[in-house]
Order: structure tokens, then sequence, then C-alpha cells
């Protein structure tokens, strides 16, 4: 065989060997883990300047102005939080963490820190995985649960009375103890919860126009969903189905003044 033949060959075979490789399942990059460093010490200024007054220099929630908040400040450097959209037990997503400064604490003293730049924020949400050794673990942290869109019949009254019904049964079995039997927050229960660092954990009044999570039905829903990490509030992933998860959705939504149920 001349040089030439068996260079084609070679080629030929070679081509083939890649087209194989392409195919087979490629490994996963390993996620980022901890805090990105270039943004920590930017991330710093920003807290001390709108954080630390609350939150603590150390992220232990001892601020000066902490004492008499309730809900108490978030202690990071337990690495704990509630509002994610992550599974029960996980850390959350940045994006958890930026819609949460971005947006605020309805009913809380956590304000909205719309003034921020995007890179501010950012940088933010990165000095505070420095409180915690969670942010170092890669077994701390899950992809984020699909949240999906409301039904169709969420906003149909006629079509949704059906759910509705569904979703007070649900919420008197599973709700009612501690929310109350109008979602005011004072069912029998309620006096005795605690969360996991000993402080009255006062379930949420599920009759204002908003919860700590957000005003939206995804908001109520993803918090059915996550619930919430450090409470006795949990999470109702495994225990129902989407569709009870909307059902209960369109009950809470009937307790709020403003919206008609159906």
């Amino acid at each position: 065989m001349s040089g030439t033949s068996r260079w084609s060959v070679g080629l030929a075979l070679g081509l083939l060997l890649v087209g194989f490789a392409s195919e087979r399942p490629q490994p996963a990059v390993a996620k980022k883990v901890g805090p990105d460093d270039a943004l920590v010490a930017e991330g710093r200024f920003v807290f001390e300047r709108n954080c630390a007054v609350c939150h603590g220099k150390w992220g232990d929630g001892r601020g000066e102005m902490a004492l008499g908040m309730v809900p108490r400040p978030r202690k990071f450097t337990s690495g704990t939080f509630k509002f994610r959209s992550t599974p029960s037990g996980s850390l959350p997503t940045e994006a958890d963490l930026i819609r949460t400064i971005r947006g605020g604490l309805f009913g809380t003293s956590m304000p909205t820190f719309q003034q921020l730049s995007d890179r501010e924020v950012r940088s933010v949400v990165e000095y505070l995985k420095t409180f915690s050794k969670k942010w170092l673990l890669p077994d701390n942290y899950s992809e984020p649960l699909t949240i999906p869109n409301p039904p169709n019949w969420l906003n149909d009254p006629a079509a949704a009375a059906p759910h509705l019904r569904a979703g007070k049964e649900l919420f008197v079995a599973n709700c009612q103890p501690c929310h109350g039997p109008e979602g005011r927050g004072n069912g029998p229960a309620a006096a005795e919860l605690e969360d996991d660092w000993g402080q009255p954990a006062i379930p949420a009044d599920l009759s204002q126009p908003s919860v700590k999570s957000g005003p939206e039905p995804r908001d109520l829903y993803r918090v059915l969903a996550t619930g919430l990490n450090g409470t006795p509030m949990p999470s109702f992933l495994e225990a129902t189905t989407d569709l009870q998860r909307w059902e209960l959705v369109a009950y809470l939504l009937s307790l709020r003044p403003s919206t008609t149920a159906p």
C-alpha cells in the first residue's frame, strides 16, 4: 500500500473514531461550589453598608437593629435559607438569593434593595457564601425544581369551583392545625412552634395580600413544593401531586380579602 493510501485510510479511521466518541455521553462538568473570589471583596463592602446593621458584621443575625425584630434576621452562618426554588434541605440558587434581595420579604423588616446595581447584588450574594461552610460542600447543592405556570382554571371561577373544594379539604387536613381555620396563623398548634434555633416560628397569615415568599400564585406553589428550611413548614412535594398543590393554592388565594372565591 502506498504512503498516500495508508494516510487516507488512517484519516478515515480517525474521523470515524471521533464520530463514535461524540455520540458517547460526556462526563458532567463539576459545578463550581463556594463563593466567587473575584466578587467577595466588593460584596463585603455592599454587605457592611446595607446588611450588617440587621444581619450582623459576621452574618450571625446579631446586628444592632436585630433586637426585637420578629422574625429575627437570617443567620447566614447557619447556611439555612427559607426561600428557595431547590428541594428541602438544599442551599438556594443565586437567583433565589437575588429574588429575596431585590423583592424583600413582605411583612418583615427585610426591605427591597432596588437601588443596588446588578453587580452589587451579585457581589453581596457571593459574600454571603463566605459565612457558612455549607457552601463549600457539593452535596448541599441541588438543581432548582420546575415551578409550572398556573393552570388555566385558576382564573375561571366556574372551572375552579371543584378544585377549590378539594383545596379546602387539603388545607383542613394539612394546614389548619398551624395556620388556623381562616389561615390567619392562629391554629391550635401555632403557639408551640419553634424554628431550628429555638425562636418562635409564627405561621404565615395567609389572609394577607401577600406572603413572605411573594404575592403571586407561583410563589405559594414554590413554598408548598420546597418547604421552608429551618422551620416546621415541610415540603409537600412528595405528599401531594402537582394538581393538589394548585388546588391548595386556589384555596389559599380565596382566603385573601381582595380575591373573589370561585
